[in-house]
Parts: C-alpha cells; structure tokens; sequence
C-alpha cells in the first residue's frame, strides 16, 4: 500500500536524522550511556488533563534533582491536539518533543510511520515482566515495543449516592435498571437520571461490548463492528434519550457531563479514574463518600468497559536518546506510579505497586483493578484510533434522529473497509 512505502522512506530517513543528531554518547541509540553522564534538554509532552497536569510536571521536574545536568522542559499539550501536532511536528521532522505521554490507541500508528524508537534492549524498557500484560498490550507493534505502560484505566459507572438514596433507587447494574433508576429520580426530585456522552466515540464502546460486539478481529482480519451487536448498541444509547433516562449534548460533552453531575443535574455518568479530581471539587462531592462508583451497567450479553491508558513514547529523532529513555525510565517507576496514585488516584501499569498498602487501600484503586483486569483490549493496530471518527459520525446521527441504529452500523463497517482494506 501507498501508505506502507511513505512508512518504510520515513523509518529510513529518521534514521539518518537520528544517528546524525542523538544521544549524547556514541551508544545513544541504544541508551548505553549511564543515567550519572547525563546532560542537555529533555522536551515532554504530557497529555493530562487540567486536574492531573501539575503532578505530572511537578513528578517530571523530580527527574531533574536526580540529574541536576538534564533539563526537562515541560509542555502540557491539551489531548484532543495531541495526536495531529505530534504528527505535524515528527513528519516535518522540526518541533516533536523527546518524550510524549502517548494514548494507548495511538502508539502502533506513531510506530507505523517510523516515528517512534524502539525500546527493546534500552534503560526506559526496565523491568518489564512487572506491567500488568494488558496495559503492556499497546506498547508493541510488529514484534518491537515502542512504549512503556505509564497509566492503566477503564470506564465504569459514577453515581450520587445522595440523589440514588432519596429516590429509593440502587445502583443499576443494566440498561434496564438504568432507566428504572433514572425514571425514580425523575419522579422525586425532577432531576435527569444520566448524562449519555454522545459526543465521544470512546463511550460507544461499553454499550457494544455489553452486547457482545467488538470493533474488529485484528487476528483474523475481519470487521465486526456491523455484526448485530453494532445495532444492538446504537439503539441502546437512542433509547436512553427516548426514554427520558439521559440527557446528552452534541458538543463540549466533557465540560456538559461534569458540570451537570458535580452540579447535581444529573445522579449518574460514564467516566474513567482520570475524572476523580475533577469530580472531587463539585458541590456535590464536597463530601467525598457521596461519590459512589460501580461497574458499567450492563447491555443484554455482560458488563464490559475499553481497556484504556496512557504509555510513555520516545521521538525516533529526539536529539537526546540517552536521557530520553532515562527519563521514561523514570516516569514509569514503581516510585512515580506510587506518588500517581497517592495524589491524584489513577491506576498503576506496575503489579508491584499494587502491594503497597497506600495503593492497595485508595478507593478508587479497589474498585478500578478488577474491573481493567476484565477490561476488553481494543485492536492494537496502526489505524485503531482512525476507526474512531466513523463511530463518532454515526452515533451523532443516531442520537439526533437522523439515522437508524441498522443504517448507522452498516455505515460505520463500510468506513472501517475503506480503513482497513485487506480486512473483510
């Protein structure tokens, strides 16, 4: 394919750019240098979100006490410009960043267009029989591993345990019970039950495993997001607005969910640990028991949530390798991922962690591990993120009236066709 020549040229030219411009050693493509010789500027991209960012730079500039000759220089890049500014920035080969928090449906399509180094046999790959195996899942692409685990997650349900307790209601663990539950509190307090995010394709994904779909089968190269399921899974998420049980927005869902389920306007959403901080600091949750989280409700087959997260990427061309891996080494230590936790509760890729009782006992911790343990891995595949964008058109027509669940599946697999050509 035209896109795999494009990928072989570039590997070759990024290449040369790196042995001419590396590390700081003769071994810097292969991390030889020891992480005491370190010296000159590590740029990071950190991809968190407004709640988050401060850990992240404050844990990024502790690199810098350990080698006081290395200067990291912090950027927090908003996540929904990340992919296409570091895409920009690598393919003109000017302005990418040494290391880039990576989502993880990004790294085999970064990895495909030769912009990221490979990680086997240098210091940011340490001790990698102690990620958990899906979180170590995405770091790989054709037999190499071009990330590390930095983050684990997944989506499960958020709940007022308040506006649940008034309305006599219990946490719903099905569709159905969703919208029994939302109909109490609509009877009680007049309040909307649940906001549906519509305007992200990430939150389909609940709604199609719980009817026992999947997006593709990687392995046997076939589309499968079209099959019943795909239906099925249009018209649950349609017949929450119709029923009453949901509000959504078309656009700015992220701001619309939060501040209507920190505000109170609604008991219920879908959300990931990331939004823990966020949640914490509404009106509602100023008293942080009333926070109640609860497995994803289920469709008609199970209860099941995307296997998500965030890795650690290094730039093919970075101009400093050496210190590059070092500080990738650093970020994605059983140290840093304790201090993650402690601060701002999101989920270590590290089993180790898992055994320190300030982990072990963090309550979002408890709940969050056995539900990404029974997390669906999505498609490791270079166009992964690409067969986004087709849901996200779909489901937008559905919500609105526009299209019927049948029309909107059959429209999303004839997009990922066009994708992926060599799949049937």
């Amino acid at each position: 394919m035209r896109r795999g020549i494009a990928a072989t040229a570039l590997v070759a030219a990024l290449t040369m750019t790196a042995a001419a411009c590396g590390g700081d050693s003769d071994g810097g493509n292969n991390g030889s240098k020891s992480g005491k010789g370190l010296s000159g500027t590590v740029t990071f991209w950190d991809t968190s979100n407004e709640a988050e960012k401060a850990t992240y730079k404050a844990l990024a500039e502790g690199f810098e006490k350990e080698h006081p000759n290395v200067k990291v220089n912090y950027v927090n890049v908003p996540f929904g410009e990340a992919n296409a500014k570091f895409k920009n920035a690598a393919g003109g080969n000017a302005g990418a960043p040494d290391v880039m928090r990576t989502e993880v449906a990004w790294v085999a399509d970064f990895a495909n267009l030769g912009y990221l180094a490979p990680l086997d046999g240098t210091p940011a790959l340490d001790k990698a029989d102690d990620y958990l195996p899906t979180a170590a899942g995405s770091t790989k692409f054709n037999g190499k591993t071009y990330a590390v685990p930095q983050v684990t997650d997944t989506l499960a349900l958020f709940y007022n345990k308040k506006m649940l307790k008034d309305a006599g209601a219990k946490v719903p663990t099905s569709l159905d019970e969703l919208k029994d539950v939302s109909a109490k509190i609509r009877k009680k307090s007049g309040k909307t039950g649940f906001y549906l995010r519509g305007d992200d394709p990430y939150w389909f994904l609940p709604y199609l495993y719980g009817e026992g779909g999947d997006l593709v089968d990687a392995k046997n190269k076939t589309i499968k997001v079209d099959d019943q399921p795909g239906v099925k899974a249009y018209a649950a998420m349609k017949d929450l607005l119709d029923s009453k049980a949901a509000i959504t927005d078309a656009s700015d869902g992220w701001n619309n969910m939060e501040n209507a389920f920190k505000s109170g306007k609604v008991a219920m959403m879908i959300n990931g640990p990331w939004a823990i901080e966020d949640v914490s600091s509404g009106a509602q949750f100023k008293d942080k028991e009333n926070l109640g989280v609860a497995p994803v409700p289920a469709g008609s087959v199970r209860q099941a949530s995307p296997q998500g997260g965030w890795d650690l990427s290094v730039y093919a061309g970075s101009k400093n390798l050496d210190a590059s891996y070092e500080f990738v080494k650093y970020m994605s230590s059983a140290k840093v991922q304790q201090e993650t936790t402690e601060k701002i509760s999101l989920l270590p890729t590290r089993k180790s962690v898992y055994d320190v009782p300030a982990v072990a006992d963090n309550e979002m911790v408890k709940f969050f591990k056995p539900a990404v343990d029974k997390a669906v891995q999505r498609p490791w595949i270079a166009q992964g993120n690409a067969l986004f964008e087709p849901i996200r058109l779909q489901m937008a027509k559905v919500l609105s009236g526009d299209t019927s669940p049948e029309n909107a599946a059959k429209a999303t697999g004839d997009a990922f066709r066009k994708l992926l050509k060599d799949y049937k």
